[in-house]
């Protein structure tokens, strides 16, 4: 097997509110978007955010094992990086206007990083960061 990722999708309660956050909000393109099923949105040269409406989700991969409204977040993130830590800011900014849940500002890591968070509809949340190492630069187009 390759050693890539090619598609990461995530469940959402509400697929237009979703649809409405990541192309009117964020600006995002679509390229495939089914009304009441799925949007998919290319995530990079060879990725795709897969946003599939919850009971869909369900009818093929299985029952959701705790509810969205479950104390706590999920034990995963979505990242978005940066060149600068001005952009880190400036990203929350945007999402933030396209309706994101604020998670605090960018923040100095120990790391020596810069990086904030923000939450999407469904409480997925994305971390913006500035990664000053060698696999921060990597992953910037």
């Amino acid at each position: 097997m390759d050693q890539r990722i090619s598609f990461v999708t995530l469940a959402v309660a509400d697929l237009e509110v979703s649809r409405r956050f990541y192309v009117d909000g964020l600006g995002w393109r679509a390229e495939l978007d089914e009304p009441g099923e799925v949007v998919m949105l290319m995530a990079g040269e060879h990725l795709v955010l897969s946003l599939w409406a919850r009971d869909q989700f369900e009818e093929e991969v299985g029952a959701i094992a705790a509810p969205s409204t479950a104390a706590g977040v999920p034990p995963f993130t979505l990242a978005h990086n940066v060149p600068t830590p001005e952009d880190v800011d400036r990203v929350l900014a945007e999402a933030a206007a396209a309706g994101a849940e604020a998670l605090g500002e960018g923040t100095e890591r120990a790391w020596g990083g810069y990086t904030g968070y923000f939450a999407d509809p469904d409480g997925f949340r994305w971390e913006v960061a500035f990664n000053p190492g060698p696999i921060g630069q990597k992953v910037l187009p």
